[in-house]
């Protein structure tokens, strides 16, 4: 891969806005350089631009170097980054695995990207061939989410490794739901791929989606241009101050996820039993796929009850099934009472 190949012109040329903070680091006495407030302390100052405290402590975790790691907001952020920096409009195509989380397709038709989308199998696997067969000379990334949303399930390893190795641009595996499937994270292989993009975010494991923190791992060449294309203070203050915060307690996000896959084998057995529910398919998320007869039907029902899951029965390979997020034990035995009543 040669990345300078893969950029847009416009995004080789830019000079990005150098911010106050961009141009100095480390503790000053005074700051009189950015036209900030003097009072309300600490909320007054901009933030660190770069996140570096942030990045430092997530590196110590993930076992990443902090010059590879990317901070946006939510993991929506890198990849219209993606998208801005790589494709050129009206021009490059980006392929996807069909069916998928569906902002890969919002931010590639906000950018004017073609999608390329290639249906998985009915067993919800994928083939690296079939993948690379809907690639041409404009093709420039290719999006892989595993464990995949709204199947659950984790794609073969050796069919991602297959699709980097053989593609000359761009590879993105969204690995937000990696924490709960047995499988382990691609990010010890990074250093061996350099067109490998690793998504993670705080929102589902750590119990952050509300703070908006996600998180892109790749080679130092690639952070530099998210750096280059984001905007100069993309994570706010409070936000910053959260995360390391919550980070500390590693103890507590492990025993958050025991909890959810403990009450996701639960749920499991029990939905089973209905006699409306056809398939509960394998899950390595934090969330289940459930074929049942009448979903949309169920899902309407569940709404006037109060209950909100998602309706997943018009996306391909989907009918009639409903997407069940994987709630607290009280919520999930809610659920469950609620549609044994339909028996």
């Amino acid at each position: 891969m040669e990345l300078d190949k893969l950029l847009r012109n416009n995004i080789k040329a830019l000079k990005p806005y150098s911010s106050a903070r961009d141009e100095f680091s480390g503790e000053a006495d005074v700051y009189l350089d950015a036209n900030e407030n003097p009072f309300n302390k600490p909320y007054n100052r901009y933030p660190d631009p770069l996140q570096w405290a942030v990045k430092e402590k997530i590196a110590a975790i993930k076992n990443v170097a902090p010059e590879k790691i990317f901070l946006g907001n939510g993991s929506d952020e890198p990849i219209d980054i993606i998208f801005r920096a790589f494709c050129e409009p009206g021009v490059d195509n980006m392929v996807s695995i069909d069916p998928t989380y569906g902002m890969y397709q919002v931010a590639a038709d906000i950018n004017n990207v073609e999608v390329r989308k290639v249906k998985l199998n009915e067993d919800f696997g994928f083939s690296a061939q079939k993948l690379l067969d809907a690639t041409n000379l404009y093709t420039k990334v290719i999006f892989v989410c595993s464990p995949n949303n709204p199947t659950a399930n984790l794609l073969d390893k050796a069919e991602i490794i297959k699709l980097i190795t053989d593609f000359d641009g761009l590879v993105v595996v969204d690995e937000a739901y990696i924490d709960f499937s047995p499988e382990s994270s691609l990010l010890p292989d990074l250093d061996q791929y350099k067109n490998l993009i690793v998504l993670h975010t705080f929102s589902k494991a750590w119990g952050m989606a509300g703070i908006r923190l996600g998180m892109a791992f790749a080679q130092p060449e690639i952070i530099r241009i998210f750096n280059k294309v984001k905007y100069p203070y993309n994570i706010n203050i409070l936000t910053q101050k959260k995360a390391l915060k919550l980070m500390d307690k590693i103890q507590e996000k492990e025993e958050w996820v025991n909890a959810i896959l403990e009450e996701r084998g639960k749920m499991v057995k029990k939905l089973f039993k209905l006699p409306f529910v056809q398939v509960v398919y394998p899950s390595d998320a934090n969330f289940i796929l459930v074929k049942m007869n009448d979903a949309r039907g169920i899902y309407a029902y569940l709404t006037e009850q109060k209950i909100i899951v998602r309706d997943r029965s018009k996306v391909t390979l989907c009918d009639d099934c409903l997407r069940i997020t994987i709630g607290s034990p009280k919520e999930n035995k809610k659920l469950r009472k609620v549609l044994k009543k339909l028996v």
